[in-house]
């Protein structure tokens, strides 16, 4: 085999684990999905499953939110490393699920409680810092509203991602996420399992919580039940895929080169007040675009069905 097509091999099977190219950034696809893919063999190789790579991450992130603490650059650099290496298990993790088909709700659970557990270090972290260098301990307001700012925003893009698998890629396992689905795979699963049954609680309350903030969305997800499958993932896609730029503007990655770029410049209690009002304005925008997609959608769908 030629080096070429050995690279064409390879470009395939990392493609393969994506979720879906659309919704892939940049950074990932050039960066993150490469290495996410390699260290994926590496973790099927040695008997890993996606939630032991989850929670490897989530030990890994812990650390580099704590090496934020330190007014030292030259810890905050190993920090930093720390978090990209984070990132690439985040990736790794369902790379994995994909790569040996062992993709499941539990794993995705485990995959967002790394993911908060993460979160959690930094903002503690970067607030302890803050008020060890003698900074207001009001700054706990500020680290409080940029927590919930962040879980809202991370939510809802997750939510919109979701929705452009299941349309779109015709992912069944993004349908999973409806909590219809969740409910009743939390009626099937016995408080023997105490900890698979308090993490389907509190992803059933985070579905619903979704489908709260989209309502649109939901009636798009019931009325399209009765409409061609290729017909309606053409308008999804025509309408949705310009939005998903925005959607990766709340993503994982453009949060962490701006943290980056305050802890370099000794200014990271600044990327709470970023979190809070330029992420915010940018969760209303992409919120009230993608409403007005649905509608669009909704009516053409309702058209659609009069006429069938």
């Amino acid at each position: 085999m030629t080096a070429a097509a050995e690279n064409d091999t390879t470009s395939t099977s990392v493609e393969s684990t994506y979720k879906a190219r659309d919704v892939e950034g940049i950074l990932d696809i050039y960066f993150y999905r490469p290495i996410g893919y390699q260290l994926a063999r590496l973790f099927a190789a040695i008997g890993f499953t996606p939630s032991m790579v989850s929670l490897l991450g989530a030990a890994v992130g812990v650390t580099a939110g704590h090496l934020y603490f330190y007014r030292d650059l030259r810890l905050n650099a190993l920090g930093m490393a720390l978090h990209v290496f984070t990132n690439a298990l985040d990736n790794a993790d369902g790379q994995l699920a994909r790569l040996t088909n062992r993709g499941s709700l539990h794993g995705a659970i485990m995959d967002g409680f790394a993911d908060y557990v993460v979160f959690v270090s930094i903002y503690v972290h970067l607030a302890l810092r803050h008020v060890a260098g003698g900074g207001s301990p009001a700054i706990w307001l500020l680290a409080i509203a940029a927590g919930v700012s962040h879980a809202v925003q991370s939510m809802m893009i997750d939510h919109y991602r979701n929705a452009y698998l299941q349309f779109v890629a015709g992912k069944r396992s993004a349908d999973a996420n409806s909590s219809d689905a969740v409910r009743a795979v939390f009626a099937a699963t016995s408080w023997r399992e105490p900890w698979k049954k308090l993490g389907l609680r509190h992803y059933l309350n985070y579905t619903r919580q979704q489908e709260l903030l989209a309502p649109t969305l939901l009636k798009l997800r019931l009325a399209s039940r009765d409409v061609p499958p290729d017909w309606l993932a053409h308008e999804f896609r025509e309408d949705c895929r310009p939005l998903v730029k925005w959607c990766n503007g709340l993503a994982t990655n453009p949060r962490m080169l701006l943290l980056f770029a305050m802890l370099l410049i000794g200014r990271p209690a600044w990327y709470f007040v970023a979190e809070v009002t330029l992420f915010n304005a940018l969760l209303v925008y992409v919120m009230w675009r993608h409403d007005a997609v649905f509608h669009s959608l909704l009516a053409r769908v309702e058209v659609r069905r009069q006429r069938e």
